[in-house]
């Protein structure tokens, strides 16, 4: 290498230092752009090389050289360079430029290592790493694949797992029947697989909504450059671009129908967070559900037992709480939250660019990435462990005044209610309180207070 290409790249490499270093002092320093993120950028930078060396806009070896350096960055090397977090510029620009200074920064280390003889052109993160492309384009491009690869891989087969368990639960427990309750009152039998069925059946409604919603997120506005019009890129390279990018993940992405709409807005990342509200709205109503179900263990309704793994007091001894569902109840208030967060972003899509994409991609990559780990682990450590408590189900279903219900068609409702008013006020059963108002004789009361003939 030449005393000339030795100081160049020495000052390019100080000055690119200095730049990522302005960048990341320039930010708040906590909450790091999401590494799936980062690989998505890499990514697409990866095949604009391919897809600008095969119009011969870019020499095969910088193409090259680039290629290599991203997918460095796609196996995981280099991550102490992506210092800068969320709290940045809102259409992702920093992080985008960050990337392509790291790429053109390797790259050029790759070149030169390569060939020392003479002088080489160093690759310039823009006029060769970001070529035919804007910040405005690629991230969102990014913040799809990102999102839709994280469904895929994380959240769809928790959720199946789930509902799986849920539903040998439902099968095994069909006929335990018990008292249902509504209004947290008592209420006409049920069987507890009937219960656990609702569970199971939410969510299955839920995976199915997940998987006919995210192939939303395979559109992608790559090509439509800063407001969508494609300025500075050049024809059929959207096309291109997206043709490589769904061979290189072996999935069917296709060119945004209308790359103005998506650059200025960021609505498959809204609706399908949607979904995972929902998920989390059920996720809490199923793990409420199991936590009264479960408490006790004396004086509580205790009808069915979950696993305990660990202490529950650091004063009370032997107690044991219901962690699992309470994790989950953390998790589901925090999507919660950030379908909030991303809806009033969402909203905030001013003309033709969206600048809230960071915290929106944040938002929705920790909403996946918490339910499938949360979902998962409740399945393991509290879900597939559910067991009845057959004595105290029991109990309950014997001292049940709602048994009374059936009566209605036998007696009216006016006569079934004085039966469960003598019952209650009197502390006695629904069997003893008919006994004493002469309703029923013995043989027909018995036939018709049958749980089994009421579900």
């Amino acid at each position: 290498m030449s005393l000339s290409s030795k100081k160049n790249f020495s000052k390019n490499h100080e000055e690119s230092e200095m730049i990522l270093k302005d960048r990341s002092e320039n930010s708040i320093y906590f909450e790091k752009i999401p590494s799936i993120l980062i690989r998505s950028i890499a990514l697409i930078k990866k095949v604009a090389a391919q897809v600008n060396y095969s119009f011969k806009i870019l020499d095969r070896k910088k193409s090259l050289a680039i290629v290599e350096a991203a997918e460095e960055i796609i196996s995981g090397k280099h991550e102490e360079k992506f210092s800068l977090t969320v709290w940045q510029m809102g259409s992702g620009t920093q992080t985008n430029m960050n990337v392509n200074q790291v790429i053109a920064d390797r790259a050029n280390q790759i070149l030169l290592s390569k060939d020392r003889s003479c002088f080489i052109q160093l690759v310039h993160p823009i006029d060769h790493v970001n070529r035919g492309q804007s910040s405005n384009d690629v991230f969102l491009s990014a913040m799809h694949i990102a999102s839709f690869l994280s469904i895929k891989k994380n959240l769809l087969n928790s959720i199946e797992i789930l509902k799986n368990t849920f539903k040998k639960k439902s099968k095994d427990f069909y006929k335990v029947i018990k008292v249902g309750r509504t209004h947290l009152q008592d209420a006409v039998p049920i069987t507890l697989g009937q219960e656990i069925s609702a569970w199971s059946t939410s969510l299955s409604s839920h995976l199915k909504d997940l998987k006919k919603i995210i192939p939303d997120l395979l559109e992608l506005p790559i090509g439509g450059t800063a407001v969508g019009t494609g300025i500075n890129s050049f024809p059929n390279f959207d096309k291109m671009m997206v043709n490589q990018i769904s061979n290189s993940l072996n999935t069917d992405f296709f060119v945004s129908i209308n790359k103005f709409e998506s650059i200025s807005t960021c609505r498959a990342i809204i609706s399908v967070h949607s979904i995972l509200k929902c998920l989390a709205i059920s996720m809490m109503k199923i793990t409420n559900d199991i936590k009264i179900l479960a408490s006790g263990p004396r004086c509580g309704i205790g009808e069915i037992f979950i696993p305990n793994h660990e202490i529950g007091s650091s004063i009370m001894p032997g107690k044991m709480n219901p962690t699992q569902c309470e994790v989950m109840n953390m998790i589901c208030a925090q999507v919660l939250g950030n379908d909030v967060s991303i809806n009033f972003g969402g909203s905030l899509g001013i003309l033709e660019l969206n600048t809230f994409r960071p915290m929106i991609i944040n938002n929705f990559l920790q909403s996946i990435r918490i339910l499938s780990e949360g979902i998962s682990n409740f399945d393991k450590y509290c879900a597939s462990g559910i067991q009845p408590n057959y004595k105290r189900i029991n109990e309950f279903l014997k001292k049940s005044l709602m048994l009374a219900t059936i009566l209605n068609e036998k007696i009216g409702y006016d006569r079934s209610a004085k039966i469960v008013k003598k019952a209650y006020e009197e502390d006695i059963t629904l069997f003893e309180a008919n006994q004493k108002l002469g309703y029923l004789t013995e043989e027909e009361f018995l036939d018709w207070i049958d749980p089994k003939k009421m579900i």
